[in-house]
């Protein structure tokens, strides 16, 4: 009776955390990185170097935001406008 059921990827939620901390954790360091490194050579500020270094952050954590949301539930849903149709004419009316 002690079967070993094998989770689908498709609802395996300890893997789509384990994949979204992962990249969270990457694309935050990576960017960060660039951002230091064109902080050095563009600017000579010590506020605006730190600036870009915030700037590069800000851009990995919400790439790796996105990316996990479509993990997590799909592309997000568009809200539609709700379709009118025309008032029905009057009998005798055409």
């Amino acid at each position: 009776m002690d079967e070993t059921r094998e989770i689908p990827p498709k609802h395996d939620l300890n893997a789509k955390w384990e994949a979204c901390l992962d990249l969270g954790v990457r694309r935050f360091v990576y960017s960060s990185l660039a951002g230091a490194f064109s902080g050095l050579l563009l600017f000579r500020s010590p506020v605006t170097r730190w600036a870009s270094v915030a700037f590069g952050a800000g851009v990995g954590i919400g790439s790796a935001y996105t990316e996990c949301s479509y993990k997590f539930d799909g592309s997000p849903a568009k809200l539609a406008t709700p379709k009118t149709s025309d008032p029905p004419l009057p009998d005798g009316q055409d």
